[in-house]
């Protein structure tokens, strides 16, 4: 006879974690989970997933191979969350162990890829009755920008530096490899593939010696580095100021600090004329209302005869558009302010508001899910490392939800990341 042990909340902080170590209640949230309930068995049994619960209980699909398995240990939770708070509650179920997965992004990949069709449409239609809204204090204005930065990027360099490659490059590595080949690279080639998307971008607004070349979104360096090694003259904007530390420490070892300029500031307020633009995955932090305003900025800066090169991860325009005032677990969690748009949305705005167009694209989502696979299996590597730096289990546990939900994004289509280079060009 064997039994289920069933995952401890008891380390879960009330302090630290309100919204996790607490379960919604009261006449309002049953009915909303009861609803949730039909709704999300209703799903599931549509798709190439198996839900187990402790007591044996199996939902999904008759028939069929082998499929990802997810197991709901605190039912009534999980389904008290999820009516509170639709997939916001999903998240933070997984944070408080009220189920686990054969294999996270397996289960996460299922949804994903029909994100669309997981509520029925009259439910969709009024999901601004029900489901929460962006704070205002979220809102990406000049006053609040900064604070929703520090939120991810300041939790700590070393947290960083524990799952990221040596050139601490946090957005979509570009691999010298395609298809299955893709599946099948391994950490070592991690450090090569950033570069390697580095010095693409960095080719297509043509850094050379002597280019002026302004970074939107400094990271930790890297990018910049690579442009002064060229020869050119950098000036780096970000807000958060622990990015800011560790990237100047890594300029002024490298020898470039005569050529490289590093700001904590606003894009709104940069001033001057620069040959050439780079942002690599800064614009899903912009928010919604201020990609003219983005776009208009990197327009008044560029010289005649410049180029700009924009990496921004994208998302279809119709789900951009049915998702546009949604609040999400990764707002809430991750990435406060933050709204990824659509390549659509991307060319109206610009063709709108400004003289930029879009010159040329190049599709990674593949590599970004690869990229993200060897984040995840690095990070849990550190566990006890993380743990050292005063991060706790359920932190973990909503770092690991975090990247895999991502990778599930791109491995389902649901995502892609673009590499956009624009000219004036009539």
């Amino acid at each position: 006879m064997s039994t289920t042990v069933v995952p401890s909340q008891a380390e879960v902080d009330p302090a630290v974690w309100p919204g996790i170590a607490g379960v919604p209640s009261g006449p309002r949230n049953r009915i909303a989970a009861t609803v949730a309930e039909k709704i999300f068995a209703t799903a599931v049994n549509t798709l190439e997933l198996r839900v187990i619960y402790d007591d044996g209980t199996i939902l999904g699909k008759p028939g069929g191979g082998p499929r990802p398995e997810m197991r709901i240990h605190r039912p009534a939770d999980f389904y008290a969350r999820l009516g509170d708070n639709g997939l916001i509650g999903l998240g933070e179920s997984y944070m408080a162990k009220d189920w686990t997965a054969s294999d996270l992004t397996d289960v996460i990949e299922v949804f994903a890829a029909r994100a669309a069709h997981l509520v029925p449409v009259p439910l969709q239609k009024l999901r601004g009755l029900y489901l929460p809204k962006p704070p205002r204090r979220e809102r990406n204005s000049t006053a609040n920008t900064r604070s929703n930065i520090s939120r991810h990027y300041d939790l700590s360099n070393d947290l960083f530096a524990l799952f990221l490659d040596s050139t601490m490059s946090y957005s979509s590595a570009l691999f010298d490899a395609t298809g299955k080949d893709l599946l099948q690279v391994e950490w070592g080639a991690l450090a090569a593939a950033q570069q390697r998307k580095i010095d693409r971008l960095l080719d297509q607004v043509n850094v050379r010696q002597g280019t002026r070349l302004l970074e939107i979104g400094t990271g930790w360096g890297e990018l910049a580095l690579r442009a002064a090694a060229r020869g050119a003259t950098v000036v780096s904007v970000t807000l958060s100021s622990e990015q800011k530390e560790l990237a100047e420490q890594r300029i002024r070892e490298a020898g470039y600090a005569d050529r490289v300029q590093v700001e904590l500031k606003d894009y709104r307020l940069v001033e001057g004329q620069y040959d050439a633009v780079v942002s690599v995955e800064m614009i899903e932090a912009v928010g919604y209302e201020f990609w003219a305003v983005y776009f208009q900025t990197i327009d008044r800066l560029l010289a005649p005869g410049g180029r700009v090169a924009v990496q921004a991860i994208t998302l279809p325009h119709e789900r951009m558009m049915a998702t546009r005032r949604t609040y999400t677990w990764i707002h809430k969690y991750i990435f406060p302010g933050g709204f990824i748009p659509s390549v659509r949305a991307i060319e109206d705005v610009t063709d709108r508001y400004t003289s930029l167009r879009v010159r040329e694209r190049l599709s990674m989502g593949d590599h970004y899910a690869q990229t993200l696979r060897l984040w995840e299996e690095r990070f849990l590597a550190r566990h006890e490392e993380v743990a050292a730096l005063g991060f706790d289990e359920t932190f973990e546990r909503m770092w690991q939800f975090y990247l895999c939900y991502s990778r599930a994004g791109f491995q389902a289509g649901y995502l892609d990341v673009q590499q956009l280079v624009f000219d004036r060009r009539p």
